[in-house]
């Protein structure tokens, strides 16, 4: 696994002429791709300004038909988005030896995601995973001496941070409502309020190089988050793509400009018992541009016990999944990942489970 990190650090993207053997990717399974997001295959697009029932209904229908959406009217100056790009750009520009310096350890660093060392090729990308409540810490080991590209880093990820976290706290209320749940029962606190209060944010910053053979190679792999949901921040160079279900598809969304991406995660799919479901993603990459992404990822804390919500249950359903924490959730994902079965399978209540529930109150 560590020669694979210190592959994927060392490797001059910029330099490269055609796409080496090591980064050729081969898709297990091969949808078609929808390049043009209209029609059916037109990717929601949520306004956040628009605070009518219509609203909610879109966020309803967008996370129960596709697991994900294009937010706008979310407040985030377009100002901010653009300096968070720059200061990426920046930062990935350094030379490899003093990103070298922060070589992903224990989750955080300089690297690619722990999911992607599960495959025998190495992503067309650069990344660097985060604690957003320690952006200072972090990135004193890329400037162990401070300076004015540190600080003036630092100061654009913690101001986009507080903008993000207090965004996600209101995506969460439309998620609320968009089960059916009232603001007078949100605002009550009756509504697991701990789940608001403690959610924890993981940032992770993407480069995708120009890269002279896009079609052979891939970003990053098509996987799902495991955590509640995902807010990213990407430049406007499409490249993020999801799949589509019945049939099958990866369709492409639209770089649009001040926009938003929003993911479903696993967690959340257990969270409102399969309601709205966790969607695949991937990156694709482009000859012509290099691309920014900025996945915020919102989930439980690690041992957190995440159930199906009581008002998540539809009339005459039962909870369909059982409870589980984020740490037990991982080790099922990883010991499945790359297998046909997928780890929320794993976690469905099975009938003779059922059974066992209705018995006691047969005797």
């Amino acid at each position: 696994m560590a020669s694979i990190q210190n592959a994927a650090a060392t490797f001059d993207f910029l330099a490269a002429k055609c796409v080496p053997e090591s980064h050729v990717w081969t898709e297990q399974k091969d949808y078609p791709v929808v390049s043009e997001s209209a029609g059916h295959d037109a990717v929601p697009v949520v306004d956040m300004g628009d605070a009518t029932d219509c609203a909610i209904a879109a966020v309803a229908r967008s996370a129960e038909e596709w697991g994900g959406f294009l937010l706008v009217g979310h407040g985030v100056p377009i100002e901010l988005l653009t300096r968070v790009e720059e200061q990426i750009k920046g930062l990935f520009a350094l030379p490899a030896l003093e990103k070298e310096r922060a070589a992903r350890g224990g989750g955080y660093g300089y690297g690619v995601p722990p999911y992607i060392l599960s495959f025998s090729k190495l992503m067309w990308s650069e990344g660097y995973t985060f604690s957003a409540d320690d952006v200072r810490s972090e990135f004193r080991r890329i400037w162990p001496n401070g300076g004015d590209d540190y600080m003036r880093f630092c100061d654009v990820m913690e101001e986009f941070h507080k903008e993000m976290r207090a965004l996600s706290e209101k995506v969460l209320d439309m998620f609320y409502k968009a089960l059916g749940i009232s603001a007078d029962h949100i605002a009550s606190g009756e509504v697991d309020s701990q789940i608001r209060d403690s959610m924890m944010t993981t940032m992770h910053l993407n480069m995708y190089p120009k890269c002279p053979e896009p079609e052979r190679a891939m970003g990053l792999a098509p996987h799902t988050d495991s955590g509640f949901f995902t807010l990213i921040l990407q430049s406007l160079v499409p490249g993020l793509q999801l799949l589509r279900r019945g049939p099958e598809r990866w369709v492409t969304v639209p770089a649009l400009p001040g926009a938003l991406a929003v993911v479903i995660g696993d967690l959340f799919h257990v969270l409102t018992n399969g309601r709205f479901h966790s969607v695949l993603h991937r990156a694709i990459v482009n000859q012509d541009h290099e691309r920014v992404s900025v996945p915020y990822f919102l989930g439980p804390p690690k041992d957190m016990k995440v159930a199906p919500l009581p008002a998540a249950i539809l009339p005459g359903r039962k909870a369909a999944f059982r409870s589980v924490t984020w740490r037990e959730y991982m080790v099922v994902r990883e010991k499945m990942f790359g297998k046909d079965a997928s780890a929320l399978a794993m976690l469905r209540v099975t009938e003779d489970e059922r059974d066992a529930e209705l018995a006691p109150g047969m005797n």
